[in-house]
């Protein structure tokens, strides 16, 4: 009997050879999108109430609710429940075999009842609540592999030989700010656009749109790599790599990139706290940080403490100022906070020449890429499958319940990866949506990597970030009820 993943897999590998909507088939030569649609239907699945753990709140709308505590915890709850007339259970809940992390219990989530509506579900929510016990109303159908269900996945496939276009990563006009992928392929007259990298969107964790991680477009560095975090390199061949980036001004090493300073989304940097770990959706504080600004950053750099010091072409500085105003076409402005503030008081005077510079490597090697789209985790790697969970900071310490939410329960998940004839291979699948498409679990998007022949691939954005446009037009369902999320890059493939 096939297990849940290889039924998808095999589902998949029939569906990619025939076309299954209007926005399938070849859209020039060397490009072709192909609309799956996998799974058993929803018959085995139900609606459940999940109570709640204690745990800490988030503002970012993907952040997973905490739903697993320790044994202990969930039987001390059923027990609880139990006693308020609530059929409550404990489910265990495993490990995914991801490359870096134990096996056995993850955690056990507790539970009240199986209903065929929602509506039911929500009904003893509120029951509960009433009885002082916080529970959201759930579909098991996004549980995880074993829950099968419905999957809708489109799959581009741009063969860089035969096109005679780019592959090109793209923020809009500027590097702060959203925009939807649609209005982005949009603009750009691209074939196909699907959203990029992870990004800031609450205006306390930075500026809202900046990359939250590595971000290159048209060749010029936007944002700081995030150390141990993979990324799509983009330029004449697409290549997925561990871009580091170095940058200095005069004889002082920058941190970061059209970022406020001391904020560092998903962290990973030397002087970081509380880690300087990558640490999905978490935002460190760095006490000491300097900051490059460029004019792409279309907007008034962030006011706060420290100082500013603004440069022209030439890397002169012609003024000191308190933190907060534009970047001089074709210039820089450098903030600093406390002790980079001393240094950037003391060195930047006018006059002074304080030369910028900017390398990126991937490894040791160094590179000079048209582009790049940060991501995370590692999907498969030298052929196989290799989720990277814990490295790549999707493991938060003492909290099982962000990488069950994040990593095991299905979600909207997008993803690229190249095959061995160095096709790239751009993938979004629709999720959180009952009875239309489940989503996918990491492992599961690793499994559906390299059954479409990926011999490396990692993962983007996903949630209710993804999305895929064809022609400018947004032919993916994303999860948000509001619509289509605005982002803050994306990646296109543009005609020329």
């Amino acid at each position: 009997m096939k297990t849940p993943a290889l039924l998808l897999s095999a589902v998949l590998t029939v569906t990619l050879a025939t076309p299954a909507s209007a926005e399938s088939g070849a859209l020039a030569p060397g490009v072709t999108v192909q609309t799956t649609v996998s799974g058993e239907g929803t018959g085995h699945n139900t609606w459940t109430a999940t109570v709640q753990v204690p745990g800490g709140a988030s503002p970012a709308p993907d952040a997973p609710p905490s739903a697993l505590g320790t044994w202990e915890h969930a039987d001390a709850l059923v027990t609880a429940l139990r006693g308020k007339g609530f059929a409550a259970r404990a489910e265990e809940v495993d490990w995914p075999a991801f490359a870096d992390t134990p096996r056995g219990a993850l955690g056990w989530r507790v539970r009240v009842g199986s209903f065929a509506d929602q509506a039911s579900a929500a009904a003893t929510v509120k029951a509960m609540a009433t009885n002082g016990f916080s529970a959201a109303a759930e579909w098991t159908g996004q549980d995880g592999p074993q829950a099968q269900g419905p999957q809708h996945v489109r799959v581009a496939i741009v063969d860089p030989r035969r096109f005679g276009g780019q592959i090109v990563a793209s923020h809009g006009e500027s590097v702060a700010g959203r925009r939807t992928t649609s209005a982005l392929s949009a603009a750009a007259g691209a074939l196909v656009g699907v959203n990029g990298g992870f990004f800031v969107i609450d205006p306390r964790d930075g500026i809202p749109g900046e990359p939250a991680g590595a971000g290159v477009y048209q060749g010029l560095l936007q944002s700081e790599a995030t150390a141990g975090r993979p990324a799509l390199l983009l330029g004449e061949r697409p290549s997925i790599g561990m871009p580091r980036t170095v940058l200095t001004v005069g004889d002082r090493r920058v941190d970061g990139v059209n970022r406020k300073p001391g904020l560092v989304r998903n962290c990973g940097e030397p002087g970081n706290v509380p880690t300087d770990r990558p640490l999905h959706d978490t935002t460190c504080t760095h006490a000491d940080d300097l900051v490059l600004f460029t004019p792409q950053l279309g907007t008034p750099t962030p006011a706060g403490d420290g100082v500013e010091a603004v440069l022209d072409a030439h890397d002169v500085v012609t003024a000191i100022r308190a933190p907060g105003g534009d970047v001089p076409a074709g210039g820089h402005t450098v903030q600093g906070v406390g002790t980079a503030a001393t240094w950037l008081a003391a060195n930047a005077r006018p006059g002074a020449r304080l030369r910028v510079g900017t390398r990126i490597f991937d490894g040791t090697r160094p590179i000079h890429p048209a582009g790049v789209v940060n991501g995370g985790p590692w999907l498969v790697r030298d052929g196989r499958i290799a989720v990277d969970a814990a490295a790549d900071g999707v493991v938060h310490p003492g909290d099982p319940s962000f990488v069950y939410g994040w990593g095991v329960k299905r979600n909207p998940r997008t993803m690229v990866g190249l095959d061995r004839r160095g096709r790239l291979l751009i993938v979004a699948a629709d999720g959180r949506q009952p009875g239309y498409s489940e989503g996918l679990s990491l492992l599961e998007g690793a499994q559906l990597m390299a059954r479409l022949g990926a011999v490396t691939a990692i993962n983007l954005d996903g949630g209710g970030s993804t999305a895929m446009a064809i022609n400018g037009r947004l032919v993916s369902s994303p999860s948000d009820a509001t619509g289509e999320r605005p982002v803050g890059d994306a990646v296109l493939v543009v005609p020329r």
